[in-house]
């Protein structure tokens, strides 16, 4: 079974993330970069379903220099080998145009299943896995907290707001995970040394089949008009319960509109 992983570098959560002033996009360089976290258990779930059903476990990965780190520490956590497209032309992308470049780029790899973490920490816009699975004419799997793979049919429990939904489908098929799903695992020192030597294809757009002029900020389907700094937190309003504090504080969250 060949089981591909959709890995993106994410500003560290830890740090004050910033836009960049010159074009209004993330500004990479001003924090240190990460896998994204539920990107971790989508590698996680990648590695057990390899354990399971045999096959290997492709990284994938669309952005700047700086996310060979991401994709290293992908590969010590045991994937076998990784793509990576990289080109100056893919800058600004939104998450459609990112969609249909992973298309392309998926377009040069052979593959059973797509897993994905269901959204970034950097846009959270969560559409990519569903765009992803519409540019390939594929089924979607949403959410998934629990993946089972039989012959040619995945079945997944859907996470919802009331549990869960069991959802199947026929693969090759697209897959995005939530956080329930496993517990990614630690890189081993054997692991990590031998990622120093797994094969990583760098692939500009060109080579991934991606038509530049469908991606990039100035061909980007979203915009971002305007951004300022977060003002500092305000002081906290102190209520003084004199036997009618309930009151006061019911008070306060109709103006604020809480209630």
């Amino acid at each position: 079974m060949n089981i591909v992983v959709l890995v993106k570098q994410v500003p560290d959560t830890a740090t004050e993330r910033k836009l960049n002033p010159d074009d209004k996009t993330l500004d990479r360089a001003a924090s240190d970069g990460v896998i994204n976290e539920l990107d971790e258990y989508a590698i996680e779930e990648a590695l057990q379903l390899k354990e399971k059903h045999g096959g290997e476990v492709t990284i994938l990965t669309m952005g700047p220099d700086q996310a060979t780190d991401s994709i290293r520490k992908a590969l010590s956590m045991g994937a076998d080998k990784a793509v990576f497209v990289n080109d100056a032309a893919l800058h600004g992308s939104d998450s459609l145009q990112t969609a249909y470049a992973l298309a392309q780029a998926l377009g040069t790899i052979e593959f059973d299943v797509v897993v994905l973490g269901s959204e970034s920490t950097d846009a959270r816009t969560g559409v990519v896995g569903a765009a992803l699975a519409e540019y390939l004419g594929l089924p979607q799997l949403t959410f998934a907290r629990k993946v089972d793979i039989d012959g040619s049919t995945i079945r997944i429990q859907r996470q919802t707001d009331y549990g869960y939904d069991l959802v199947e489908a026929q693969l090759p098929a697209v897959v995005s995970v939530v956080e329930k799903i496993n517990e990614p695992r630690y890189p081993s020192f054997k692991l990590i040394m031998q990622a120093k030597k797994k094969p990583v294809d760098k692939k500009s757009a060109a080579d991934a089949g991606i038509d530049t002029a469908r991606v990039g900020l100035a061909n980007a389907t979203t915009e971002t008009v305007d951004f300022d700094a977060a003002p500092p937190r305000a002081a906290g309003t102190v209520v003084k319960d004199e036997g009618d504090g309930a009151a006061k504080i019911a008070e306060f969250l109709v103006e604020k509109k809480f209630v």
